[in-house]
């Protein structure tokens, strides 16, 4: 049971805060641990990050290189060994993927590659398929439905 004369500060809270610039006898006067002159001993002195004392700054001195093209599509891809394994009986689609957890969620696109073997006929749906993923995927008498890229 917790009563009022038991109760104690922590043990954070006894410390002290360090007051600078209060004269010699404190050990911080004067100066105030800023050190002499300069743009850091200032008052409100706040000097920004990559700022190089006016010196021409590198991410300047440096050129631009490149392109990041905004209407880029990316894929998502599985391999026709990954749908060979898979227990699923129906069409193939983008949604059956991602809830079997071939494909991440963020994929908006897929893309059926040519890796490993498939014994199975399967319907796929999906917007790029390779030539080898084609030839593999029909021989075992499957067939692909290619949706548009939009």
């Amino acid at each position: 049971m917790i009563t009022l004369d038991s109760l104690k500060p922590s043990v954070r809270s006894l410390k002290k805060k360090k007051r600078v610039g209060r004269g010699p006898g404190s050990g911080h006067g004067k100066t105030a641990c800023r050190g002499t002159k300069g743009q850091k001993s200032r008052s409100g002195a706040t000097i920004p990050p990559g700022f190089q004392g006016g010196q021409m700054p590198v991410y300047r001195q440096l050129p631009k290189r490149g392109f990041k093209n905004p209407f880029r599509k990316t894929f998502g891809v599985v391999n026709v060994g990954a749908l060979s394994a898979m227990e699923y009986d129906g069409v193939i689609d983008i949604e059956v993927l991602k809830s079997k957890g071939l494909i991440k969620k963020r994929e908006k696109y897929i893309k059926i590659l040519g890796e490993g073997d498939i014994d199975k006929a399967i319907k796929v749906k999906v917007h790029a398929v390779s030539q080898t993923a084609r030839e593999k995927i029909e021989g075992s008498g499957g067939s692909i439905e290619l949706v548009g890229v939009k």
